[in-house]
């Protein structure tokens, strides 16, 4: 209903001083996902502080039902922002104007009280509520009002889509819910795990904001919090990221644990658990963060598109193509699970067992791979990599149970699997290729290292990776592929993709590179946005972050490869 990014009339809602597009500053609050706006007018200075509100449980939740046990503290379904004079005198300028079903219904506003502070917005079958010690007024399907707040005087607004509409009553109670979310962020934050080391900050940012993806009444951790923003400026590679991956799982599950987020770890095992099958019982490449399997893709076509880049995608087509790597990205995601927690719950079982059968039964198969492409099958390396650690990790699954024939039955698989990827996935100088068919190189072949596919000091690991860092590159920066050598099924060139750049940090770390890995690190770490997030995509030519923002892969990497090079860096401090 805010969709002004893909469409300057699809919707936006601003308290902001009159006139100025351009803040002096935005940050978030030190330890919070609470955002701070700093404004500079000709006449003084206004400080915007805004939130998504979360408060204590008060009773079921009806907007989203809970299928996980809901915790002391929910959602109250509320945007809060306040706005306080701190110099001079600021003209404040208050517009409301949601579109409904992504632009297509103007919202018919309603006053709902006779001081004109409350204001109900109807449209698509849905109501909001707006709530302003402003004096409101309805122009069309917007709502505006405007103020002068001198130096000390403060005003708020909020929107409200929970049940009953509940909204606060005045300024100090806005207040007062947007420090009870500032507590609780804080104290989440303090029951984490990090380093004391120079990129705690980047660290810290990145957990709160892989919790602030995270969907509470599912556990389920929205890959991205856009749909549309494009990978090329103007072009067509533009993608619907509001969806839980299978593959993020394993990486989901390393970065909870490392942190010592034990109960959201158990919280998206228990949702992947619930997850309904497919007909042969292996698991779709993604799901809605709800649970549901129909992703069906749509064009919206009375949007223009992000700077005039389309079409603007709803659903994506991707979530029933077939991409072998699902299995392994399961079965690593149970058993690291299994191992922090030391106890292999009695539901994961079944799915371990349909997971191994999955993997055993495709893996010599063609797919479209780790990126979805959308050309003709091929035998993608990463692909294979993957379904050998699905039975890498189910083989141990089945030794944790105590069931050896199984065990020794998907060993043996792994170690089919591995050989075949050494004779026909590998160059003739032992780099690992992007599938059997073809020399050129793939990012995703650094799983190598992540996953453990070969030893650190192997050789054929050491020239994969090196090989990816000295041809793979833009200014230093990772490529995925290089799209003139890749059957990608679209046109257009892209950015280097940032997990790919983390994965290079950790993959160099652990074949010893440390120098390369720290300084590849730091470059990556400068080129955060200003709120320290990341997209999917950075373009170094131009120092823009492209496609959708921001992006959980980006920070869940972030957040290994750090841990990989600290590591590394505690070793040989210990070792020297």
């Amino acid at each position: 209903m805010f969709g002004s990014l893909l469409d300057r009339e699809a919707g936006s809602f601003r308290l902001a001083p009159f006139g100025l597009q351009v803040p002096v500053s935005r940050h978030y609050e030190p330890g919070t996902n609470t955002l701070v706006t700093t404004w500079n007018t000709q006449t003084g200075w206004a400080v915007v502080r805004d939130a998504l509100i979360l408060g204590p449980r008060r009773h079921d939740d009806v907007v989203t039902p809970h299928t996980r046990p809901p915790t002391d503290e929910d959602a109250e379904h509320l945007l809060v922002r306040t706005v306080r004079c701190i110099d001079g005198r600021v003209e404040i300028e208050l517009i409301c104007e949601p579109v409904f079903d992504y632009g297509r219904t103007p919202a018919d506003w309603e006053l709902a009280d006779e001081e004109r502070h409350t204001v109900d917005a109807t449209g698509a079958g849905l109501t909001l509520r707006l709530r302003t010690d402003l004096v409101a007024g309805i122009e069309g399907g917007r709502v505006r009002a405007r103020h002068v707040l001198e130096q000390g005087e403060a005003c708020f607004c909020a929107l409200s889509w929970g049940e009953g509409l509940a909204v606060p009553d005045d300024h100090d109670d806005a207040v007062r819910r947007l420090e009870a979310t500032t507590e609780f962020w804080r104290r989440w934050l303090a029951n984490t795990h990090f380093p004391d080391h120079p990129w705690r900050q980047a660290i810290q940012r990145s957990a709160l904001t892989i919790k602030g993806l995270t969907y509470m009444p599912t556990g389920a951790t929205v890959a991205a919090l856009t749909t549309s923003l494009p990978e090329t400026p103007g072009g067509e590679r533009n993608w619907d990221y509001r969806y839980t991956w299978m593959r993020d799982t394993s990486f989901t599950l390393r970065t909870l644990h490392l942190l010592g987020l034990d109960w959201e770890a158990e919280e998206f095992i228990q949702f992947v658990a619930d997850l309904e099958p497919n007909e042969d019982g292996g698991l779709q490449i993604m799901y809605g963060i709800d649970g549901r399997r129909d992703l069906t893709e749509w064009f919206v076509d009375e949007l223009s598109g992000y700077a005039g880049a389309s079409p603007v995608r709803v659903g994506n087509a991707a979530f029933d193509q077939r991409q072998n790597d699902v299995y392994g990205a399961a079965l690593d995601s149970i058993l690291l699970h299994t191992q922090r927690s030391q106890r292999l719950p009695r539901r994961l079982w079944p799915i371990v067992q349909r997971q191994a059968e999955g993997a055993m039964r495709v893996w010599r198969e063609p797919d479209q791979g780790i990126w979805e492409a959308r050309g003709e099958p091929q035998h993608y390396v990463s692909s294979k990599l993957m379904c050998w650690v699905a039975m890498d990790r189910a083989a141990k699954l089945a030794e944790l149970r105590g069931d050896r024939v199984l065990r020794d039955e998907w060993a043996a698989v792994a170690e089919e699997i591995r050989a075949d990827i050494l004779e026909k996935g590998t160059d003739a100088r032992g780099v690992l290729r992007q599938h059997y068919a073809t020399d050129a190189l793939d990012a995703s072949t650094l799983l190598a290292a992540v996953f453990g596919f070969l030893p650190r000091d192997d050789e054929r690991l050491r020239a994969s990776v090196l090989a990816i860092a000295d041809e793979l590159t833009e200014d230093g920066f990772v490529l995925r592929y290089r799209t003139g050598e890749t059957d990608d099924g679209l046109s257009g060139k892209e950015g280097t993709f940032l997990i790919c750049s983390f994965w290079l940090v950790s993959a160099m770390a652990i074949i010893g590179e440390t120098q390369r890995a720290r300084d590849l690190m730091e470059r990556l770490l400068r080129v955060a946005s200003p709120l320290l997030l990341y997209a999917e995509e950075f373009d170094a030519a131009t120092g823009r972050h492209l496609g959708n923002f921001p992006q959980a892969f980006s920070h869940l990497a972030l957040i290994e490869a750090a841990a990989e090079l600290i590591m590394s860096e505690r070793v040989e401090e210990f070792t020297q």
